[in-house]
């Protein structure tokens, strides 16, 4: 038997003896091929630049990767048994004859790269699968602008379809006086416009995701994007955000992938608002700069997980091998010998940095906003991993910092917004505000799934009339459920589910200085005679009365259902993450 015959896979994967090609050779291109050599694969790339950076880890030829000729020629010279791009501004109709011609299977499919490559294809794609977006609409003319500048307001973004990456190819239409230069701007109406709501985020977010052959998607852990000129510059894994925005975006992403066609590492953008709404803005079908840290970052780089995704191998696992990374792309701060002499200086500093690993791209010359290369840092904690960037990029940091702020204080505005103004959904009542250091937790809960709420206190011994008023017209204000603390006697969450229809979630609390910690209130809460229902959760444990309301709700909304499934399929890979580090290092190094 031959070497080559020889495959260290299963029998429905390509033999390691297949012949990976790469439609371009750039930066991702030359990570790729580095992941790729790591495995065995040999791996050759088409791209016109003479000394392109995928060269130093794969057989370059020469040409256009959108010459149809050239890709024909490429793949029957090279003898590519897989064809797959690092860039998807490429020719679709010289795939799907290159697919038909010479029967190269080709990663992703050339139909989702056709359709991704057209943004308002995109949009209305995902639209029909139910992913969650933007308003969005094509424009063909001067009225249609007009239409949409009273239909979405000022400002609204006008986008154009086609080669638009890194911020260009996007406008910000602030006026009707803009409506002309926007559209000059963007190779006018012929050039294929389409405008899009604007849609005020408080951060951006994004996910890798990883499809198989069979089309499984995995995704990776949701990171934070900072731009600076519109290119990104820092990104922070996993995002700062609770962990049910951290579920609902990946669910969100998982969700967008799983609708096209093909095996391959996909970057999805989206958008988080104030309110914990996730709109997804595009998708990248390829390595993405998003993902970049999880080369030193993830268990399996997203490089070799696309390597192995197109080969239809098993893919590795995506999980974070550390508590926290961050990436910081070097982009030229000048042209010429001085952006090299910027550039370096960094380096130099990343090289004294415990944690931090340069990756150096091999281009060559130097131009401002030019991706060079990046630094990835690794932590045990976010507070150590931001230490070190502040080393490196004080703004960066101060970037980070900022969108936290702007979170928060969006956070707490929408929640306040949907207690006051909006309509509750769930009512949290207590016998004394001594109980409010435990029935937070419920409010928090509901406040993180976006579940209006409200909270009073409403005594069943010293306020007795208040407590039948509040009880009896709960269902008639649109309450779905109430969660009712108490401590000692413990007699309000019984009292109230016996003049309400809706279901009463009981809260046992210790009250301070009590001598039966808390056991007291338990046994009253759960010995309700027949016909008087209260669902009882364990002592002090409101959140899990938060995440039961939550329920409860969701049994007749499909989106509270969704974010619910987000929710537990976080808390499983939280634990497999957890499972996985201490079996790693063992328990007596494991830090809690």
């Amino acid at each position: 038997m031959q070497q080559g015959d020889v495959t260290s896979v299963s029998s429905t994967g390509a033999p390691r003896s297949a012949v990976l090609g790469v439609l371009g050779g750039g930066q991702l291109g030359r990570m790729m091929a580095l992941a790729a050599a790591n495995l065995g694969v040999r791996m050759k790339c088409l791209d016109p630049t003479p000394d392109a950076p995928a060269a130093v880890a794969a057989e370059h030829m020469e040409g256009h990767f959108r010459d149809a000729q050239a890709i024909e020629d490429f793949v029957k010279s090279k003898g590519v048994d897989v064809l797959t791009m690092e860039i998807e501004h490429i020719n679709t109709d010289a795939l799907m004859q290159a697919a038909k011609d010479v029967k190269v299977d080709i990663e992703p499919s050339p139909e989702t790269i056709r359709v991704i490559q057209d943004k308002f294809a995109q949009k209305q794609h995902f639209a029909a699968a139910g992913v969650p977006l933007p308003e969005f609409r094509n424009i063909k003319c001067r009225g249609c602008m007009e239409a949409t500048g009273k239909a979405f307001g000022y400002p609204f973004m006008l986008k154009a379809k086609r080669l638009a990456y890194d911020g260009k190819g996007n406008y910000v239409v602030k006026t009707e006086a803009d409506i002309d230069a926007a559209a000059a701007a963007l190779g006018g109406y012929e050039a294929g416009l389409y405008a899009e709501k604007f849609a005020p985020f408080v951060k951006e977010l994004a996910v890798m995701v990883v499809r198989n052959r069979d089309g499984g998607v995995v995704s990776y852990p949701l990171v934070e994007t900072i731009h600076k000129n519109n290119i990104c510059h820092v990104t922070e894994a996993p995002a700062d955000v609770p962990p049910a925005v951290q579920a609902n975006a990946r669910a969100v992403a998982e969700k967008a992938i799983a609708c096209l066609s093909g095996a391959g590492i996909f970057g999805v953008e989206m958008f988080l608002l104030g309110d914990g709404t996730i709109l997804l803005n595009e998708v990248a079908p390829r390595p993405h700069n998003s993902g970049h840290y999880t080369m030193d970052g993830c268990v399996t780089s997203q490089f070799e997980n696309h390597v192995r995704a197109v080969l239809g191998w098993p893919l590795g696992e995506t999980r974070l091998n550390a508590g926290c990374a961050i990436m910081l792309n070097l982009l030229g701060e000048a042209d010429g010998d001085e952006g090299v002499r910027i550039a370096h200086e960094t380096m130099a500093k990343a090289y004294t940095i415990p944690g931090a690993k340069v990756h150096w791209y091999g281009k060559d010359g130097m131009k401002v906003g030019r991706k060079v290369g990046h630094i990835n840092i690794v932590a045990n904690t976010r507070e150590e991993a931001r230490a070190k960037l502040a080393q490196l990029d004080a703004g960066g940091l101060a970037s980070l910092q900022k969108t936290d702020a702007a979170y928060r204080v969006a956070a707490a505005a929408a929640g306040g917004a949907a207690g006051a103004s909006g309509k509750p959904l769930v009512g949290i009542i207590m016998g004394s505000d001594s109980d409010l250091a435990t029935m937070k937790a419920a409010a928090q809960v509901l406040e993180e799934f976006g579940v209006p709420l409200e909270l009073t206190v409403v005594s069943a011994h010293r306020t007795p009339e208040r407590m039948f008023e509040y009880a009896r017209t709960a269902h008639e204000r649109g309450l779905k459920a109430i969660i009712a603390g108490a401590g000692g006697a413990a007699h309000l969450p019984g009292m109230v589910a016996a003049m309400t229809p809706l279901p009463v979630i009981g809260v046992p609390v210790k009250p301070a200085g009590a001598h039966l910690d808390g056991l007291d209130a338990l046994l009253s809460i759960v010995q309700m005679p027949k016909g008087v229902p209260v669902a009882t959760v364990a002592i002090g444990n409101a959140a899990n009365a938060g995440l039961l309301a939550i329920r409860v709700i969701a049994a007749s909304d499909p989106k509270m259902l969704d974010k619910m499934l987000a929710y537990q399929n976080g808390m499983t890979e939280t634990v497999l993450n957890k499972a996985a580090k201490l079996e790693e290092v063992g328990w007596a190094a494991y830090k809690m």
